[in-house]
């Protein structure tokens, strides 16, 4: 399995790359797109979709910003090519488009690789259903480099819950004077020092309160999501596929 790898020089760039060079899922980085163009032994690297489209892959794994969502769109569907899409943070506008292009290529999005987070989020899912009445509230932790807030799993993970309490509306953060209403889903986000990734959901009735926590111990867990991903996209028909897809739930 060839890769294209867009944001190959940033950690998590070069994360993908360090897992596929130890064998995994039997992927190769046969090149990149970064528009810092870091130097790496044996790998072509170019500073934009536009000076790779001659070159050849199986399938492209992002994790670059999401200010290259359109072009890295437009180039995978001019090329053909299945896209494994692991950066966050997009616009309205942006998700659009991602969800046109999935009409016309394979398309893979989520807002974490982590198989962990999907059951972290069936199981709020499925909690929240079972105590109609209890308050949520949702707390996230990254490290103090992470540009987009609430983090794109936090999201996720109020967008699970809402399956089961379509009335449920996301507060971010809470400030002023009030109570918090029984609609609310809130979510509060830490960043400090090092930390990979932390989710908590809380769901606290008057006389309990359920607790489920995710942790990342290494960001090297997210790069064998985005691999497991790739591999599963390439031989599939055009769409839109979530983790879920990849795991019997």
């Amino acid at each position: 399995m060839d890769i294209l790898l867009s944001g190959i020089g940033g950690a998590m760039g070069r994360e993908v790359l360090s897992l596929a060079r130890d064998g995994y899922r039997s992927a190769s980085v046969t090149s990149g797109v970064d528009v810092s163009r870091p130097v790496i032994e044996g790998i072509p690297v170019f500073g934009s979709f536009a000076e790779a489209k001659n070159t050849r892959c199986d399938v492209i794994v992002d994790f670059s910003h999401r200010s290259n969502t359109f072009d890295l769109l437009k180039f995978a569907t001019e090329n053909g090519l299945p896209l494994v899409l692991a950066t966050t943070g997009q616009t309205d506008d942006e998700r659009e488009a991602i969800v046109d292009a999935s009409n016309r290529i394979p398309l893979f999005f989520a807002a974490n690789y982590s198989l962990g987070v999907v059951l972290l989020i069936e199981l709020a899912k499925k909690t929240a259903k079972v105590f109609p009445d209890a308050e949520i509230e949702i707390v996230e932790k990254h490290h103090d480099r992470k540009v987009d807030s609430p983090s794109g799993t936090a999201l996720a993970i109020a967008d699970g819950i809402r399956k089961v309490r379509p009335e449920a509306e996301n507060v971010i953060g809470r400030n002023g004077v009030g109570k918090r209403t029984k609609s609310e889903i809130g979510i509060h986000s830490l960043r400090m020092g090092s930390v990979v990734g932390e989710h908590e959901v809380y769901i606290a009735t008057q006389n309990q309160t359920i607790t489920l926590k995710h942790e990342a111990h290494s960001r090297r867990l997210f790069a064998e999501g985005a691999l497991d991903a790739a591999a599963f996209l390439v031989g599939k028909g055009p769409g839109l596929y979530r983790m879920t897809d990849l795991i019997e739930l």
